[in-house]
């Protein structure tokens, strides 16, 4: 089992900056690949990255690539979620997600273990 707790988010102006986090605890991370996903009112949930901590593995949706970076530290258990020339359409709850012993997937159902969400409210 592995739990994750989200923490950051928050309002920002449209080409602002924001970090969102995500701590694992009860089993070591080593053998998980963490992903972010983000669901905005009224939408389906979407892939926004993925990072497998074994071999730092990152992968990024189009709509965020060259924007969002997915970084770690270690001696945290932490995976980082770092947003730059955040959009109006970023607006959302996002959610980090886990899956055990799995590569990397944009699926939603790949993940087994899910963060509590955190809202990044972006002004326009």
């Amino acid at each position: 089992q592995v739990h994750l707790v989200q923490s950051g988010g928050g309002l920002v102006q449209a080409g602002g900056s924001l970090r969102v986090s995500c701590t694992a605890s009860g089993d070591t991370p080593n053998y998980y690949t963490i992903a972010w996903f983000r669901q905005a009112p009224g939408k389906d949930r979407e892939f926004v990255g993925v990072f497998r901590w074994s071999g730092s593995r990152t992968d990024y949706a189009d709509s965020v690539k060259g924007r969002f970076t997915i970084s770690r530290d270690n001696a945290k258990s932490t995976v980082y979620l770092q947003m730059n020339s955040l959009k109006y359409e970023d607006t959302a709850v996002y959610y980090c997600a886990a899956r055990y012993l799995g590569d990397t997937s944009s699926t939603t159902l790949a993940y087994d273990y899910w963060g509590q969400g955190t809202q990044v409210t972006v002004s326009s």
